[in-house]
């Protein structure tokens, strides 16, 4: 996970802050529900969740995606072999052998 290079582009960071925007907004439900004496009870306010996770989808998806980078999987494009290193020479195919 060294080489692992992070898109930097702002709908990648506003969807990267969506878990602890989630974990904040649980916080601050449970600490107006201890402050007030239970009022808050978390049946009545789990769609605040919900509203908080789709505000933050929408600012992602409008947000501009210049500069994005997509994910890097795997070594390179299937059905490709890699480039030898340099200095090596080229390997001989069987059929080219004399």
């Amino acid at each position: 996970m060294g080489n692992h290079v992070r898109c930097k582009c702002q709908s990648c960071m506003i969807r990267s802050l969506t878990g602890p925007v989630v974990v904040i907004t649980l916080g601050v439900l449970f600490l107006l529900h201890q402050l007030n004496g239970g009022r808050f009870d978390f049946e009545y306010t789990w769609p605040v969740i919900l509203v908080v996770i789709g505000i933050l989808q929408l600012a992602s998806a409008f947000a501009p995606r210049d500069g994005h980078i997509e994910a890097q999987t795997g070594t390179g494009m299937p059905g490709v072999p890699p480039s030898p290193p340099a200095g090596t020479p080229p390997p001989v195919s069987p059929s080219g052998r004399q």
